[in-house]
């Protein structure tokens, strides 16, 4: 982001299927949050680049039946919104 300026980016989180949904929205947006907080610290990327948004245990990218499938959908995504 530092080579490019103009580059501005959206920051989802999710959470597994585990626990209550508004429980696991909060959570969500808390997750994707603490990743701006993040780069506003230690990266100095102006906050009018980052946007978040929490989703939940919606777009699981395995299935929630095993630990590992938990762990894989508990993340963190980064997606260009303009360039």
């Amino acid at each position: 982001m530092n080579d490019n300026p103009r580059l501005n980016i959206l920051i989802s989180g999710f959470t597994d299927n585990v626990g209550k949904d508004p429980d696991n929205l909060k959570l969500s947006t808390d997750r994707a949050l603490a990743v701006v907080k993040y780069l506003l610290a230690s990266r100095q990327i102006a906050k009018g680049r980052l946007q978040y948004k929490g989703f939940g245990a919606t777009n699981p990218i395995v299935d929630n039946k095993t630990e590992q499938g938990r762990a894989l959908n508990r993340r963190t995504e980064l997606t260009v919104i303009s360039n």
